[in-house]
């Protein structure tokens, strides 16, 4: 998935009142302010409030739901049929900011701003996506991923990711 189409997504969404944070390998590059890599998907946090609607918008941009057995009811994933897709990461906190459905984002995790072919974006705060990237056995991309963070932002490399 390219930048623009990023952009537009989240721009398409804002303007429409649903409120998304960018994750994963975008979030990443957001918070770079470029792009370092190919994407091959959009991650993308979601309230739960705000699920229904946001299917039903990303269903005017073309976009439903993949069906493939490994989907639930908080973790999907949406294609356009032209090869793009978000996967959906729905989360709730109660009024103490406890995570009581979905995705378990660490309440304050969803902090970041960034930065997406010239947009401002709002992800997951740096110290949580570099703490998400190294709580996993690495691949080559995650590995310059976390490299990436640890320089611009001060960040110490585990040993795992060298």
């Amino acid at each position: 998935m390219d930048a623009e189409t990023v952009s537009g997504i989240y721009g398409y969404l804002a303007a429409r009142g649903v409120k998304i944070w960018i994750d994963g390998g975008w979030c990443v590059d957001a918070l770079l302010g470029k792009q370092t890599r190919g994407h091959p998907d959009l991650d993308v946090a979601i309230d739960h409030k705000d699920e229904e609607k946001f299917i039903e918008q990303m269903k005017g941009l073309g976009y439903t739901k993949r069906r493939d057995g490994g989907d639930t009811a908080w973790n999907y994933v949406l294609t356009d049929g032209r090869g793009r897709g978000i996967d959906v990461h729905v989360f709730e906190y109660d009024e103490s900011g406890k995570n009581i459905y979905g995705i378990e984002y660490p309440y304050g995790s969803l902090t970041g701003q960034g930065e997406i072919n010239g947009h401002t974006v709002d992800c997951v705060a740096p110290e949580w996506m570099f703490a998400f990237k190294t709580a996993y056995a690495p691949e080559e991309k995650d590995r310059k991923d976390v490299h990436a963070l640890g320089e611009k932002f001060g960040f110490e490399i585990p040993p795992t990711h060298h």
